[in-house]
Formats: structure tokens, C-alpha cells, sequence
């Protein structure tokens, strides 16, 4: 039995421990901690796929694998971090009633409409060299990125319940459109055939000074770019 070819399956296997320990961090509140186990579920995420196709072992397990994988991490991990929050930090006013304490559910949308859109991926032949929605991994990183550092920002809105329904509902839109969303892969270096992408990383890198809050801001740029680009490319 040749040991390579689980390799990549292992690091897909990490991917989906991190997502499940940030989910932990989550319900004890350490929002920081468990951005920190989603960013490294990403890595594994990025050199599972890798590993994969340089060692020619890609499989339908594990892509399959790659996808539960995908959902704990991407999906339920941010979800739980907005649950956690929302129902134990968020102010609400008295006039919602018996709604304050159902309202927090809602944060689980994000894990079902990841779900769809990670289903979605793996039918759909036209995501090769571009995405159609928001990946999982951005959106996962948008929500960790959200809590952790605009946390005190949020709580101290009068509507920061409105703000986090009204972005949970537009996000779970975001991850299963029809909205093209281009992709970071280089197959060269030229600005002719990646001008966009050089676009993005020159005006990302200022924003990573934004610490927590860079992916914020680095995703919603990404959404506006690819927004615009959709706009502008003329329709066949």
C-alpha cells in the first residue's frame, strides 16, 4: 500500500481538526483564537490540493473528504463564532422581546449556505481558472475578522443586531450568486494577463497594518473589484 497517496487526505484531515477546535475557542469565547484555527485550517486547505496534484494522487475520496473538511472550517467555525457572539455579547433592545434570544440562530445560515456553495463547486465545470460566488475560506475569514476586531464597535451601535442580520443575509447571497470572482492563481508573471490581480495584492498590502481587521477590509475589496469587473464585462 503506497503511504503518498494518503498524504493529502492526512492534511485535509488537519484542515478539518483546526475548523474543529476553532469551533471550541468559539464557545469559549476566545474569538481571536479561533480566527487564528481557521486561518491555519486554510493553509492546510491551500497545500492539500497542492500535494495532491504533485504527487498525482487525486481521488474522488478526497475531494469529497476536502469538502466536509471545507464545511466545519468555512462554514461552522465562522458560524459559531457569530452565534457565540451575538448571543452572548450583543446587545439588544427591549422592544424585540422573546426575538433577541432566536435572532443568534440565524448566524447558522452561514454554515448551510457554505455548505451549498462548497456542493455547488464540486458540480459546476465552469469554476477552473475563476470562482462563481464568494469562496468559503474568504467568507470564513470576512466573519472571524468581523468579530474579532470590530467586536466593541458592533456592541456599541444602537442597531449592531440589524448590522450583523443585514451582513449575514448578504454574505449568505454573496456565497452561492452567479457573480464571477476571479481567482489568485498566476500561471505567469505578466500584468498584461494579471493585471487585476496585481490591482488587488497593491492595494491589499496596505491593509494587512489593519491587523485583525485586514481580511475585513481585504474581502470587501475583493467583492467590489470582482462586482466591478462583472459589471463592465459585456454580457454574451
Amino acid at each position: 500500500m503506497s503511504i503518498k497517496r494518503h498524504i493529502p487526505n492526512a492534511i485535509t484531515c488537519c484542515n478539518l481538526f483546526s475548523g474543529c477546535i476553532a469551533c471550541v475557542m468559539a464557545f469559549k469565547g476566545a474569538f481571536d483564537l479561533a480566527m487564528l484555527f481557521i486561518v491555519l485550517g486554510a493553509v492546510f486547505d491551500f497545500f492539500d490540493g497542492m500535494v495532491a496534484r504533485l504527487l498525482h494522487v487525486s481521488s474522488p475520496l478526497g475531494v469529497q473528504m476536502d469538502s466536509l473538511a471545507d464545511d466545519v472550517t468555512f462554514g461552522l467555525a465562522p458560524a459559531t463564532i457569530v452565534f457565540c457572539y451575538m448571543h452572548d455579547a450583543l446587545y439588544y433592545p427591549h422592544y424585540l422581546g422573546v426575538f433577541a434570544e432566536i435572532l443568534p440562530y440565524a448566524a447558522f445560515l452561514i454554515a448551510v449556505f457554505s455548505a451549498c456553495r462548497l456542493a455547488k463547486f464540486n458540480v459546476d465545470k465552469r469554476q477552473t481558472n475563476t470562482f462563481i460566488g464568494l469562496p468559503t475560506p474568504a467568507n470564513a475569514l470576512f466573519w472571524s475578522s468581523l468579530i474579532t476586531g470590530a467586536g466593541h464597535w458592533i456592541f456599541n451601535l444602537n442597531a449592531g443586531w440589524l448590522l450583523l442580520l443585514g451582513l449575514i443575509i448578504l454574505f449568505s447571497y454573496f456565497l452561492v450568486s452567479e457573480i464571477p470572482m476571479f481567482s489568485l492563481k498566476f500561471k505567469n508573471l505578466s500584468w498584461e494577463s494579471n493585471k487585476i490581480r496585481y490591482i488587488f495584492i497593491i492595494v491589499s498590502a496596505p491593509m494587512l497594518a489593519l491587523g485583525y481587521l485586514a481580511p475585513v477590509f481585504i474581502i470587501t475589496w475583493y467583492l467590489l473589484l470582482s462586482i466591478i469587473l462583472h459589471i463592465r464585462t459585456p454580457k454574451a
